[in-house]
């Protein structure tokens, strides 16, 4: 007589049912949905030794913040967030940003291996092309050697360039010489908002550059002699779009070990000769060193200063000076819409 089969009880029934999520592989989960937090650490003891192998690791469209904690060390290489890839945070353990540094040393003349050169913006050490990106207690550099490579033209070095918006870099360092930080945006149509804050920016000659909308707040600005002893150079080199604002340094120092009265506080860039964009900085309520010109402006490949949008408000120190005609401040009725709330405008970091 052929047995009937058995009926599982509900007892029975759960425990299957348990048993099969059990053996069901993590890899089920939804597409785009990332491990909350990933680890770093160049002595092998974390599960991933280098910065591009954790992101890599991170899901393109990830709709959820992934942090990354990197462990003292230094990280010789070249690292892309790329687009489709936002909502990382890459924070140092150790809570100090020289106890993390991202460093490599392209320049734009660098010959790349494939063929041509790196460019300016190629040349970034680490780049962030991703929107809602994050980092803190980090060191960004590149340490391209100018002297070393005097036969070779094109010694712009980038050590971070953003492309992204709602970009935050608190207690970050960067350091370099000629084109150090490149705060840039995907297009001239399309914002690219950062937020800097408590953190120090090095470089000689338009260190800091782009057409991105930048708060630099509670910061130090370091001007550094050129690599060959020289002391001349420009702390900015905007190429705003004229719907957007540029860069706004508050509340922060601009000095250096350097001779008096050579460094600018900026220059207007005009990238590939677009006329139509409309640069700007504003410096308040920032100490400027003795470093700082008594004419703080100056052209940039034939066209003038005056034709930008460049101004100065409430600064101290020995390197700032009264309104003229060739330093231009904010009256106080204008200073009020240039803040970093309205400047970010409706995006509070």
């Amino acid at each position: 007589m052929r047995s009937r089969p058995r009926t599982l009880t509900a007892p029975l029934l759960l425990a299957a049912a348990l048993l099969t999520t059990a053996l069901t592989p993590a890899a089920t989960a939804a597409p785009g949905h990332a491990a909350a937090s990933l680890t770093v650490a160049a002595d092998g003891s974390a599960a991933f030794g280098g910065i591009q192998a954790a992101i890599d690791a991170v899901p393109a469209n990830n709709t959820s913040p992934v942090t990354i904690t990197v462990h003292p060390g230094v990280y010789r290489e070249v690292v892309l967030v790329p687009s489709d890839k936002p909502h990382i945070r890459l924070v140092g353990s150790s809570g100090r940003a020289a106890d993390v540094t991202i460093v490599y040393n392209n320049s734009s003349g660098t010959p790349k291996p494939g063929g041509g050169t790196y460019g300016t913006s190629g040349s970034a050490t680490f780049a962030v092309d991703a929107d809602d990106f994050q980092a803190r207690n980090i060191t960004f550099a590149n340490d391209f050697d100018e002297l070393a490579h005097a036969d070779q033209p094109n010694h712009q070095a980038v050590a971070l360039r953003t492309r992204g918006d709602r970009i935050v870099l608190s207690n970050i360092a960067a350091h370099g010489d000629q084109d150090t930080l490149l705060l840039d945006s995907a297009n001239k149509d399309r914002q690219g908002r950062v937020h800097i804050s408590h953190s120090t920016i090095s470089g000689n000659v338009d260190f800091i550059f782009g057409r991105a909308t930048a708060v630099i707040t509670r910061s130090v600005i370091q001007v550094t002699r050129r690599p060959d002893g020289t002391s001349a150079g420009y702390v900015t080199a905007p190429s705003t779009a004229p719907r957007f604002p540029g860069f706004l340094i508050t509340d922060s120092t601009i000095t250096g070990e350097v001779s008096a009265g050579t460094y600018y506080l900026g220059r207007p860039w005009y990238s590939g000769g677009d006329a139509t964009l409309h640069p700007q900085v504003t410096v308040r309520d920032t100490q400027l060193s003795d470093a700082i010109r008594a004419t703080p402006w100056t052209d940039m490949s034939g066209f003038p200063w005056q034709g930008a949008r460049f101004a100065e408000y409430r600064n101290s120190g020995p390197g700032a000076g009264t309104p003229s005609g060739t330093r231009p401040h904010l009256t106080d009725q204008q200073a009020g819409s240039h803040t970093p709330a309205t400047w970010l405008g409706g995006w509070t970091p």
